[in-house]
């Protein structure tokens, strides 16, 4: 079965009853955990978007303080995983400020972590590219924005 495209999807919700869209997004929950987490996102946490904000950095946290450190190898695993599971936050968000923060805090976490990660070139270039990721989305912003998260940023650069 080919999936409609986005726009045929909107034409036909807009023809459907409330009740309709009610059981459409309920049958959505159901069947993937990220529906799910994102209809949490939507119906809960769009309108306080630091709450939001602070409960990711605290599972990032506690993330970072479940990971195997015996060897480069699973703090690799495990760092490529909390940084798809930050990108997934951030596409539920949308909000390229929100993708800032959770990348800086990422990049903060990532770089005070014992052993450190310029022991281990993966990990490293791992962290280079979210710096570099992070200086794209500045350049994006408003110009107060950017300053700030410049001014952030630079502590992180900074050896």
């Amino acid at each position: 079965m080919k999936a409609a495209s986005v726009s045929n999807i909107k034409k036909e919700l807009k023809h459907r009853s409330p009740e309709e869209l009610l059981e459409i997004c309920l049958r959505l929950s159901k069947f993937k955990k990220e529906n799910k987490e994102l209809l949490t996102y939507l119906l809960y946490e769009v309108d306080d978007e630091a709450a939001y904000i602070q409960s990711v950095k605290n599972e990032i946290d506690q993330q970072f303080s479940e990971i195997n450190k015996s060897s480069y190898y699973f703090i690799k695993k495990s760092v490529r995983k909390i940084l798809r599971n930050i990108k997934k936050h951030c596409r539920y968000s949308t909000k390229k400020e929100t993708e800032v923060e959770l990348l800086i805090y990422f990049c903060t976490v990532l770089k005070d972590m014992t052993p450190s990660i310029k022991r281990d070139q993966t990990l490293y270039n791992i962290y280079l590219r979210q710096i570099e990721v992070i200086k794209k989305i500045i350049s994006s912003l408003h110009e107060d924005l950017q300053f700030d998260y410049n001014s952030e940023l630079e502590h992180l650069t900074d050896n």
